[in-house]
């Protein structure tokens, strides 16, 4: 029998195991709001692009919290910013772990999801399709630490990954905003 690479990369995709919890697409997941009671549907976002970023909980002030909220005012109605908090690489020097859990109010125009997991074995769903090139079919990546950005397309797609200390007034983010 004569196979096309087509027909082989097929077969591949049928037998490749994917996790139950990881949808196919970014647009299944819905993931709580940090208020707790409402949800953040991804699929509202369709048609926009969406940047999505790996913020911590427990720093009050960082201008990477500004830059973002600039950000998305710039670019309202082509696209959303939205943040996942997390708290894997600590919580800041002089902080106390009450005032990083229970703090709500970040004044920012973008919608913040409730903490999740962004490594290890109870990873977020999200994450897991942001980091997996099974499921974003882009790359493998690792958070690295906070403020690292994955940037999807208006097709849902993942396009680009930048590095935490990149920020997105980087005339890179900015052309692939604006491509």
């Amino acid at each position: 029998m004569n196979f096309t690479l087509g027909m082989l990369f097929q077969l591949l995709l049928i037998f490749t195991p994917v996790a139950k919890d990881v949808p196919a697409s970014i647009y299944d997941f819905k993931v709580t709001a940090i208020n707790g009671g409402s949800e953040i549907d991804i699929s509202a976002y369709k048609g926009k692009k969406i940047l999505i970023v790996n913020v911590p909980s427990q720093l009050i002030t960082d201008h990477q919290y500004a830059d973002l909220n600039e950000l998305q005012k710039k670019y309202q109605g082509k696209l959303v910013v939205i943040g996942f908090l997390a708290d894997e690489f600590g919580i800041a020097p002089g902080m106390k772990q009450q005032q990083a859990d229970n703090r709500t109010d970040y004044n920012v125009v973008f919608p913040i999801t409730s903490k999740v997991q962004i490594r290890g074995s109870n990873m977020s769903p999200v994450f897991k399709w942001l980091t997996s090139k099974q499921y974003n079919n882009l790359k493998d990546s690792e958070v690295k630490w906070n403020f690292q950005k994955y940037l999807v397309n208006e097709q849902g797609e993942l396009v680009a990954v930048f590095d935490p200390k990149i920020s997105v007034n980087n005339p890179e983010v900015i052309a692939a905003i604006e491509k």
